[in-house]
């Protein structure tokens, strides 16, 4: 196996910008993916950090998306902020209505932001994190491109449809996860396939419906399964109406980027709730949590969500992120390459 290169979070996010400004990106935007991605990379998260640098270029060089767009952001009620991203990613979007969404939250107790006209491509944790770090618990809707057969069905249907939570916890890190509603990611299948492992058995099924452990055929025409069977595809179901029909984007099967061969970002909707716990838990929220977590661990589980992410991220700013050789030259060779 081949050792890993490290890098510091410092270099890989300069080296993101540079390919994402090279590639028609503004400052501010590369600047936002670039810092998204690395965050993602030393997590762990090998299939929501630079494996997305080629979809997300894709998407780039074909005009899919627009990475010089500046968000537009709608106040539309006391505790509802929308924000129109004008074709381009979603983390822009959301950090241009960050400071409006925040405060609404803190003066309400509760507040909504739905983003649409948006490209989401990365993990939720990152987005959601710094929320609940500022002492908010934050729930984050998603839906994404077709991949995913319904329950009973016969044909694409959901995207991954992701959900993620964060829960302040004061004097630690947060208590956050972020899960897709399918049986795995769509990147960690794609990772799956390039390795040459099968995939477990239940995860997907090929172009006829018929269950196969074989990655390729599961993105070849075929699709994944939702977790849990009726369940999974049941919370698949509710990203597409709180993301997409509730923030007024394309639902997973509206997604049409066949103009556009090499995109692979989904133009979908993303929704976020925020809550202020400080403005109505009738008894003190952060130590109800505190012993919630330990009956949790009294329980016999050991690791809360987040603790293997927070753990890597210790070890990647001591010791720098790990990279494969390959792909680290990669990303040099891209960041030299001529605009």
């Amino acid at each position: 196996m081949t050792e890993p290169v490290r890098v510091s979070y410092g270099e890989l996010t300069k080296l993101l910008a540079t390919i994402f400004r090279k590639h028609g990106c503004s400052e501010h935007v590369a600047a936002i993916l670039a810092e998204n991605m690395a965050l993602a990379q030393g997590d762990g998260a090998h299939s929501h950090g630079v494996f997305r640098v080629a979809g997300n270029l894709g998407s780039l060089d074909t005009g899919w998306v627009d990475g010089t767009a500046v968000p537009i952001v709608e106040d539309v009620a006391p505790g509802f902020v929308r924000v129109d991203g004008n074709n381009g990613f979603a983390q822009p979007a959301l950090l241009a209505a960050r400071d409006l969404f925040v405060a609404k939250a803190r003066t309400n107790g509760i507040a909504l932001l739905a983003v649409r006209n948006s490209h989401h491509f990365g993990a939720l944790w990152p987005d959601i994190e710094p929320f609940a770090r500022d002492g908010l618990i934050a729930l984050m809707m998603v839906n994404s491109m077709a991949n995913v057969v319904p329950h009973g069905g016969n044909k694409r249907l959901y995207g991954t449809n992701p959900l993620g939570f964060a829960v302040p916890r004061p004097g630690t890190d947060p208590l956050v996860f972020d899960q897709a509603s399918s049986t795995w990611s769509n990147g960690d299948v794609q990772i799956a396939r390039r390795e040459g492992r099968a995939l477990p058995v239940g995860v997907g099924v090929d172009r006829n419906g018929q269950p196969t452990t074989d990655a390729n055929a599961v993105l070849e025409g075929g699709a994944l399964l939702p977790f849990g069977g009726h369940k999974g595809s049941a919370i698949a179901m509710m990203m597409e109406v709180m993301a997409a029909g509730l923030g007024g984007g394309d639902f997973s099967f509206e997604v049409d980027w066949s103009r556009h061969p090499g995109a692979a970002t989904p133009r979908t909707a993303q929704t976020i709730i925020l809550i202020d716990p400080g403005r109505g838990a009738p008894r003190d929220f952060s130590a109800r949590i505190e012993t919630l977590i330990a009956a949790i661990h009294d329980a016999g589980q050991d690791r809360l969500p987040g603790d293997r992410r927070y753990a890597n991220r210790r070890d990647a700013h001591r010791d720098g992120i790990p990279l494969d050789p390959a792909v680290a030259a990669r990303l040099r060779d891209l960041a030299a390459a001529e605009a």
